[in-house]
């Protein structure tokens, strides 16, 4: 049986026994994650997320990048445009891990700086080779843009790919 033959089965599985055509566009967790798209790494799995329960941003390093904040940005006017005004916090969750395919761009500053839309003599400061750094750093950024929404609760977790556990490094706090 071929991948996709594989992938289609499974999906027949899950459209008879776990589909829910009823879950609404807003997350029922108030809960945005914004994570690498390592296979390891998977926030559903290892947050133990429910279908609708989130929304999850993923790119490589599940860094803060310009794409990130454009995706952020259209996500915000899908609500708007839905009628969707979201009373009380949202979480918005910076996940990143140990182990990440992103150190091994370190020689590589120039990828980097494109992919971060920064000068390559800035890199070092999106500290590439500690996830616990960068996920300090990222959720720093976030904190400094204005068009999120104040009122939200912002935090940075690091997801050990030895261990499969989640550690608190940056503790919930309102943006």
């Amino acid at each position: 049986m071929s991948t996709l033959e594989t992938l289609i089965d499974r999906n027949h599985d899950f459209a008879e026994q776990q589909f829910t055509s009823d879950l609404p566009l807003m997350p029922t967790l108030r809960t945005m994650v914004i994570s690498c798209v390592d296979p390891r790494v998977d926030p559903a799995h290892l947050l133990g997320l429910e279908p609708g329960e989130a929304l999850v941003l993923r790119n490589i390093g599940g860094r803060i990048t310009p794409s990130t904040l454009q995706a952020i940005g259209m996500l915000g006017a899908i609500a708007q445009v839905e009628g969707i005004n979201p009373t009380g916090p949202f979480n918005l969750i910076v996940l990143h891990h140990t182990d990440c395919g992103i150190t091994r761009l370190e020689n590589k500053p120039e990828m980097l700086a494109g992919y971060f839309g920064i000068d390559p003599a800035a890199v070092t400061s999106k500290a590439i080779s500690d996830p616990h750094k960068a996920v300090a750093v990222d959720v720093a950024t976030l904190k400094t843009l204005a068009v999120l929404p104040k009122g939200w609760l912002i935090s940075g977790l690091v997801y050990d790919v030895a261990t499969g556990t989640v550690e608190v490094v940056v503790p919930e706090a309102l943006l």
